[in-house]
């Protein structure tokens, strides 16, 4: 999934604003699972909201007292002067001009309460989600961690060094095939962050005739901070390659962009 598209097409500000469906929701709250990024990118974007609340709050509150008082006819910079001899004016008027004042500044208050308070609740959802995910996040590592450890300790599970290739000598990864449930642990740690628009691609080989099956493509690679990763293999593979292609993958490898080979060992 391309992160940053999904960011930049705006369905984060909706899914914010409490526009979208019930449908669209659940579905975006399901993506924020998955994808930290765009979970921070959602408490950022409440965060400009109170941060806009607040600095309009106060104008929007000037802008409706001033309607009041044009309704009330207090709009003039004339200075009005009241004869002494005239009768008194009605108090019970303004009284009732008083009473809606007060009325309309009770509702500008209790509409900013409820917008902050609204915000704050949004907020602390998301934060508590965010949690939520750290916590199943470290869950998923220590199970990878203890994973990883016994495959490193298990001597039945074939262990093949992929050595740099051509312009790319300085590179370097490693396979651990657990045969007895076709899959492989890559360790790409030698290998330098892909450019833009560019992944690893993983090859299963045969050597004679050479014949490669590609593996899949590293889609995560930079996120991924211990570049372990584990990848399906039912192929009988006699050599492993990784080249550098297009996002998306290739039907066959790049030989110009192959960083790294090794020979799945005889014995």
């Amino acid at each position: 999934m391309d992160t940053n598209a999904y960011i930049e097409s705006g369905i984060l500000e909706l899914y914010v604003a409490g526009t979208l469906s019930e449908q669209e929701n659940e579905e975006i709250y399901a993506l924020l699972q998955k994808h930290p990024e765009l979970l921070q990118e959602v408490l950022n974007i409440e965060s400009a909201v109170v941060k806009l609340t607040a600095a309009t709050s106060q104008k929007s509150n000037e802008h409706i007292y001033n309607i009041i008082k044009k309704r009330l006819g207090f709009d003039t910079d004339e200075t009005l002067v009241v004869s002494l001899n005239k009768p008194k004016y009605n108090w019970i008027t303004y009284s009732g001009w008083a009473a809606s004042l007060i009325l309309g500044a009770g509702l500008l208050w209790t509409l900013s309460q409820n917008r902050q308070l609204q915000t704050d609740i949004q907020v602390a959802e998301t934060q508590q989600s965010l949690l939520e995910t750290q916590i199943e996040n470290s869950k998923n590592n220590l199970e990878e961690a203890n994973t990883l450890i016994t495959v490193l300790r298990d001597d039945n599970i074939s262990k093949i060094p992929l050595a740099g290739q051509g312009d790319f000598s300085n590179t370097y990864a490693k396979v651990y095939w657990d045969k007895n449930t076709n899959r492989i642990f890559l360790d790409a740690q030698g290998l330098p962050e892909p450019p833009e628009g560019k992944v690893y691609q993983i090859w299963s080989l045969t050597l004679s005739p050479l014949t490669p099956t590609s593996l899949g493509t590293i889609d995560n690679f930079t996120s991924d901070a211990n570049k372990i990763f584990e990848i399906e293999n039912r192929n009988n593979s006699e050599a492993f390659g990784i080249t550098l292609e297009p996002a998306g993958g290739s039907k066959t490898p790049t030989m110009e962009m192959l960083y790294t080979l090794g020979v799945v060992s005889a014995s």
